[in-house]
């Protein structure tokens, strides 16, 4: 009985960290639409045919990231490799790499049927002003809760 009280405050633990942790990625998602929506004006009619285009590339290098890259550079971190095994990595690297950008191909081409190639070039601005932005908060967040410590 003893030892099932720490393992029961764990699962609780863990399952409260992966639901507040999804609750922050949806509030990420949801700011990312509102940021990039208005940094392209795009009007109503333009963000129905957008968002499902942008969030099909988007679910597709998600996908790519977690099942081939971050396994990938997990065992690249581990550095234990034969030279055999570096060359497979690399040669699923590099395919990996091509994957990522076919989507960006595609999403340019499924893109520029809905909206003009202006708004196509400030979307990747605004992917980037929101990452910095994002970047910047965690930062300030990181530096907020050092001094907390201090």
């Amino acid at each position: 009985m003893k030892q099932l009280i720490p393992i029961l405050f764990l699962l609780i633990s863990f399952t409260s960290f992966a639901q507040r942790n999804g609750e922050i990625q949806e509030k990420i998602k949801a700011q990312k639409i509102a940021f990039i929506t208005d940094k392209l004006e795009l009007t109503s009619e333009e963000a129905q045919q957008f968002w499902p285009i942008y969030n099909e590339f988007e679910a597709k290098i998600e996908t790519i990231k977690s099942e081939d890259l971050r396994p990938l550079k997990k065992e690249m971190r581990q550095g234990d490799v034969s030279d055999k095994r570096a060359s497979e990595i690399l040669e699923k690297l590099i395919k990996a790499e091509d994957e990522m950008h076919n989507a960006k191909q595609k999403l340019v081409v499924e893109l520029k049927k809905v909206l003009p190639a202006k708004k196509i070039i400030m979307l990747q601005v605004a992917e980037d002003q929101f990452n910095q932005k994002l970047l910047d908060r965690l930062k300030d967040f990181r530096e907020r809760r050092q001094n907390r410590r201090n």
